[in-house]
């Protein structure tokens, strides 16, 4: 793209900015305690951590892989977002409060208390493994590709320059600098988004589109749907809806429940209040992506489908901007997307220090001095960053979206996760010797998974392609398989101990008196209830 010296002012603005307000919010180059540096001192307010929340998650990853699969399936994978929020409204009532309530600083030190060291040692493993592959190295890997799309700048450059910026923030400010960034980026990302698909709508009447029904009538029969049947899904693309209803929950429990990098904000809440209502503002946040990441893919169906590859291929989120907007607000949706990227990484880069730093160093050094331990977790972000963009320079030999490189390691991931965490939250009786089976069990698991489903020479997955399982599909079979190990060594082993039991669900704890409208179960259910309607409404307008 010929960028305007005025746009490349606003992104260079922002990028600066962005840096010098996370070093100055994180303290700078003064001394900080442990506790400041990985858990912003627990003084994170409900806005903040909702805020930092849905910035951690919507990645560049999103913006432009949303963009791509909406203009080749429509509104399909809007299903990942909506579906997310009955997660994050469960997190804000039931699993956040109970680790602030518990102190817990970080994921892998609640399985500890509830089973043991070995179930620790996992978690730190898989969570390690998650931020490198899918929270760096693949959200570099996505931000490379655009640098090089709207710069030209080599794959390598782009890679460097954002690691740079990201990690000289994040190294020195901490949890802190990487949350209130975050929710300054979160309001970028969004207006960048709403920003196309408003330039996007008032576009369609040049082409003669003036009303709904003939927007309908250029784009494929069902586009607009999320919940698909199988024959829709042949026609258009996307995933049943049985699949996702299946396959979700288990990505999700994983995902919005026991990632360090998405669950650290809530650990840093103030008050339950905020550990509660943080969750559930990101729950809000979600109903967006939707309305502002994939319509615009079907915007340029609409639109631009003449110049856009059938298979999209990374181009239609470039296309949009290109075409769409003007010079200055060219540069301001480049930095909503940098925005996005630099949130993901910080986040991740963050969380990896601090899980290296308290579940490794602390936990077989319990002695080492505060100070060195903060020291420990700069020099760990550094590494990691490291070995993050190393990754990210080959990310794309997994073949496919990118969506796709991050569900294929979701789907090898969660399993196993969910299963020990949603059984060993709710069920007194799950023990420890089942905690390990199933984490050993869903290791081997999930690395056939991927590597049989690693495309051949011809593009072809011999689990997805040629047995017939989609990936959502893979992590309910593997899951219900885990859950039986789970039970069934539970109930061949010893019964956990009274104190791993104190770290199961309590039912007192959370069936009190509602004290009125702002109480956070009335909450959860008014954003179910617009959920649903919502969704009745788009299911009723697709057909």
């Amino acid at each position: 793209m010929n960028i305007s010296y005025l746009d490349l002012l606003i992104i260079a603005i922002y990028l600066i900015g962005i840096v010098i307000i996370g070093i100055w919010v994180g303290g700078g180059f003064k001394k900080q305690s442990s506790n400041t540096y990985f858990l912003a001192g627990r003084s994170l307010g409900w806005g903040v951590v909702g805020a930092s929340l849905f910035a951690s998650n919507i990645s560049t990853v999103h913006i432009v892989g949303f963009a791509e699969s909406g203009f080749v399936s429509g509104l399909s994978d809007g299903i990942f977002e909506w579906m997310a929020i009955p997660c994050l409204v469960f997190l804000g009532i039931f699993v956040a409060p109970f680790y602030f309530r518990k102190k817990i600083s970080t994921i892998p030190e609640y399985f500890e208390k509830r089973f043991d060291g070995s179930s620790r040692t996992f978690m730190v493993i898989f969570a390690i493994l998650t931020a490198l592959l899918m929270h760096i190295g693949i959200s570099l890997y996505a931000g490379a590709t655009i640098m090089k799309e709207f710069f030209g700048l080599d794959q390598l450059w782009g890679v460097l320059i954002i690691s740079l910026l990201t990690a000289l923030y994040t190294i020195l400010g901490g949890l802190k600098a990487v949350a209130v960034t975050e929710s300054i980026q979160s309001v970028l990302l969004l207006g960048g988004s709403i920003l196309i698909t408003v330039f996007g709508v008032l576009m369609l009447p040049e082409v003669g589109i003036n009303s709904f029904e003939a927007f309908k009538s250029q784009i494929q029969a069902g586009s607009l749907s999320m919940l698909r049947s199988d024959a829709v899904v042949a026609e258009t693309g996307g995933i049943p809806w049985y699949a996702v209803l299946l396959g979700y929950p288990v990505l999700g429990i994983w995902y919005w429940f026991t990632d360090q990098t998405i669950v650290q904000r809530a650990l840093g809440s103030k008050s339950e209040k905020d550990a509660r209502i943080g969750p559930m503002f990101t729950a809000v946040l979600k109903f967006a992506p939707v309305f502002f990441m994939l319509l615009p893919g079907l915007l340029a169906y609409v639109l631009f489908k003449d110049h856009i590859d059938a298979s999209g291929s990374g181009q239609t989120y470039s296309i949009l901007v290109r075409e769409l907007l003007p010079t200055g607000l060219i540069g301001l949706v480049i930095a909503s997307l940098l925005a996005a990227l630099m949130s993901s990484v910080a986040a991740a880069l963050n969380s990896t220090s601090t899980l290296i730093s308290i579940d490794i160093v602390k936990r077989y050094n319990p002695k080492i001095q505060d100070s060195k331990l903060v020291s420990i977790g700069k020099i760990t972000a550094f590494i990691v960053m490291v070995i993050a963009i190393l990754f990210s320079l080959v990310a794309g030999a997994k073949g496919g979206s990118i969506i796709t490189i991050v569900n294929s390691i979701g789907t090898s991931i969660a399993p196993s996760i969910a299963a020990v965490f949603i059984l060993g939250y709710f069920w007194k009786r799950g023990t420890k010797e089942a905690a390990k089976i199933t984490f050993l069990f869903g290791l081997v698991i999930g690395v056939l998974m991927f590597s049989l489903d690693f495309p051949d020479e011809n593009g072809i997955k011999l689990i997805t392609d040629t047995w017939g399982v989609i990936f959502m599909m893979q992590a309910w079979w593997a899951f219900v398989v885990c859950c039986i190990i789970f039970v069934t060594m539970s109930y061949c082993t010893q019964p956990p101990t009274a104190e791993q039991q104190n770290y199961t669900f309590s039912n007192s704890a959370y069936f009190t008196k509602i004290k009125g409208i702002t109480d956070y179960r009335i909450i959860g259910i008014a954003i179910m209830g617009v959920l649903a309607l919502l969704w009745l409404g788009i299911e009723m307008l697709a057909y």
